[in-house]
């Protein structure tokens, strides 16, 4: 009897989500103070954001002396520096910022190769199989936490729970440096008395519409009837009612399976307000995808478009096509279709096209009566160009060669290596 009562211990998914404390801005500081800076940035009114002279952009991380003064992440950098002028501002270095995540997780997976990374600075970890190691979850995280903080130098938080969920909520709790649980029977405790704009995707628009329902906790919309959340919030709306309730899946993806689903996305320089400047992103997307599409040797039967916004609320949206496809054109136009249907004209920062009902190029297709008619092909020139564009990004790696009209501008004074343009 006990040894199967510890088996159903085993069995219970411990899930651990590790999130670092103002990544951006940790990241800077720890990379200053590597190269002799006296001042910790995240020990002063700092923040990284757009341009210090236009002071144009918004606040992508925050120090917690910035947060005192009121500043959000999310909000323009001029409304910052109106709450506070003396605030210290640097600009982002994705650069640094990748190879800083990199080793993050590369650290991570020295105890479980169980990690699945939802952005540069978080990640979930199922602790499952190794948590015969430890006296308790709390005890691996704080070796992990601790761990972190005296190889790097900066800091993360770690929520626990039984899903990813919980986890993620978690996490969220008192920063930074901490480790937080919420398993289902804390869920009353600690999580109910929470202001509903605290639930995990509960947006602007949705909180709302749920105060106008006397819904201002978590607790209030877990205790409503989901009918008529579904009524006011269509299918996001049950599934806030779910998250509240604290269901949420457990499942770990560590491995992402290429033969389901081939795709790409980027974090921009500066928000997106408008058409004119997603295009563009869209049809760089559009030409990666299509090239790993090509050398997978497969047509995607399903196009998604990912959109993040300024506040990092996240959103996808997709379409059946009406034949495979690889090719970028077709991509790029579903893809900025989709962005128009899904848009709502509030500033981006992130856009993703996915695709997946992968086929191999090789299976033949059903034509239809438009297919009958012969395609326009391009001109004997335009046919090298791309040829010759497709060979040099095959030889020397994705984006080696890019369009001209896709070039962001470099800052005056500035002497990298540049990609070379057509």
């Amino acid at each position: 009897m006990q040894q199967c009562e510890r088996t159903d211990v085993q069995m219970t998914p411990i899930i651990f989500h590790i999130d670092v404390n103002s990544a951006y801005l940790s990241w800077t500081a720890v990379e200053q103070l590597k190269n002799g800076a006296k001042v910790d940035l995240r020990e002063i009114p700092a923040i990284i954001g757009g341009d210090q002279k236009s002071r144009h952009g918004v606040v992508l991380a925050k120090s917690p002396v910035a947060k005192r003064y009121g500043i959000r992440t999310g909000e323009p950098v001029a409304n910052a520096f109106r709450k506070c002028p003396n605030l210290a501002m640097y600009p982002p270095d994705h650069k640094m910022y990748r190879e800083k995540s990199r080793l993050l997780m590369e650290y991570l997976r020295t105890f479980t190769k169980e990690i699945e990374q939802v952005s540069v600075d978080e990640c979930y970890m199922d602790f499952t199989s190794i948590a015969d190691r430890y006296h308790s979850p709390v005890d691996g995280a704080v070796e992990i936490k601790d761990g972190i903080k005296e190889r790097f130098g900066f800091t993360v938080n770690i929520g626990i729970s039984t899903n990813k969920l919980l986890a993620k909520m978690a996490s969220d709790f008192q920063k930074p440096d901490r480790i937080h649980t919420l398993f289902p029977e804390e869920i009353r405790v600690k999580m109910w008395p929470l202001p509903i704009g605290e639930l995990y995707m509960a947006g602007r628009s949705s909180v709302e519409v749920l105060k106008k329902l006397e819904i201002n906790t978590i607790g209030d919309l877990a205790q409503a009837d989901p009918k008529l959340i579904t009524l006011h919030l269509k299918s996001h709306g049950r599934m806030l009612w779910e998250f509240a309730n604290g269901r949420g899946g457990d499942v770990i993806q560590s491995e992402p399976e290429e033969a389901k689903g081939i795709g790409n996305s980027t974090t921009l320089r500066e928000d997106a307000a408008s058409m004119e400047e997603v295009r563009p992103v869209f049809d760089e997307l559009a030409q990666s995808v299509g090239r790993r599409l090509k050398k997978a040797g497969k047509k995607a039967g399903m196009v998604s478009v990912e959109i993040k916004y300024h506040d990092f609320r996240s959103l996808s949206h997709q379409m059946q096509l009406e034949k495979p496809s690889n090719d970028p054109q077709v991509l790029k136009e579903t893809a900025s279709s989709l962005f128009l249907e899904a848009w709502s004209g509030e500033a981006v920062r992130l856009l993703g096209i996915r695709t997946s009902k992968l086929v191999d190029e090789s299976e033949p297709e059903q034509l239809s009566i438009f297919d009958l008619e012969p395609p326009k092909e391009p001109d004997e020139k335009h046919k090298r160009l791309k040829k010759a564009m497709e060979e040099l990004n095959a030889r020397f790696g994705e984006g080696a060669v890019v369009k001209a009209s896709l070039m962001k501008k470099s800052p005056r004074g500035h002497s990298g290596k540049e990609k070379p343009v057509i």
